[in-house]
């Protein structure tokens, strides 16, 4: 078993409306490679054992990881109430989702303009709800280069929360299979259980499968999608053990290592 690691973060104030939680090395060092991580707001993804397990394998290595809180988890708000408030919002016709990766992109700019990362080395990487984030966000910035997903969400659909907004333009729009053109010629690493009742192992395998069509449309010969499916674990079989987050977090070191 891995014993918790206390991981501590700062927050660094890009303007008047974003923060940005960091762990890693100092920011004095220069740039290094950079992971910005989602999974509850930022700074539980960062910290709160064992939704940062991602960040505690990487804690040791010249990586600082960032990140930002995720819609629904502001203030303190319970985070199994997250996605209700997401559908509140689409209700009303926002997009928040949109909304969130246009700040996060701002973020990442800021980070590249005061050299705390390296453009070349910049990965994108979340759980569940994160992973459906950190897809956008990749769509929106080319910086990106790396993107991880544990368990994602790749279809607002597919979640009880949003049964009664199907139909719903915004939520047409999110689908993954929308921004798969934009992300496809990035090097992508899919992990989900292989009965995900939560979000759909089957959703997951068919956006891995789009991802590579349109690489291969693109003229890209040997698309750098890969997608590995262990046995469940956890309600609805959407849990992440703990061998995945290692091997996740090994991957982006190799990424790093590579250019």
């Amino acid at each position: 078993m891995l014993e918790p690691k206390p991981i501590a973060c700062s927050l660094i104030k890009v303007n008047n409306e974003i923060g940005l939680y960091h762990t890693g090395p100092s920011l004095d060092k220069g740039p290094m490679p950079a992971v910005f991580y989602f999974a509850l707001s930022g700074e539980d993804s960062l910290c709160l054992d064992p939704f940062n397990q991602p960040v505690q394998f990487l804690s040791g290595h010249d990586v600082r990881v960032f990140s930002l809180t995720l819609p629904g988890h502001e203030a303190n708000l319970p985070p199994q109430n997250a996605i209700n408030l997401w559908a509140e919002d689409i209700s009303k016709g926002t997009n928040i989702v949109q909304d969130f990766c246009e700040m996060a992109s701002i973020a990442i700019e800021f980070a590249i303009k005061e050299n705390f990362v390296l453009p070349e080395k910049i990965a994108s990487a979340g759980l569940s709800r994160g992973g459906f984030i950190t897809a956008h966000l990749a769509a929106i910035n080319e910086n990106i280069k790396f993107l991880l997903m544990f368990a994602p969400l790749t279809n607002l659909k597919l979640a009880k929360e949003f049964k009664d907004l199907r139909d719903h333009p915004i939520i047409e729009s999110l689908s993954l299979s929308r921004i798969s053109e934009k992300i496809c010629d990035k090097h992508i690493r899919i992990y989900i259980g292989n009965h995900d009742q939560r979000v759909s192992t089957r959703s997951a395998f068919d956006f891995a499968e789009d991802l590579s069509q349109k690489a291969f449309q693109k003229k890209i010969r040997s698309p750098q999608v890969e997608m590995i499916i262990s046995p469940s674990i956890g309600h609805m079989g959407h849990g992440t053990p703990l061998n995945i987050f290692e091997s996740g977090a090994n991957w982006l070191l190799e990424c790093f290592l590579k250019i």
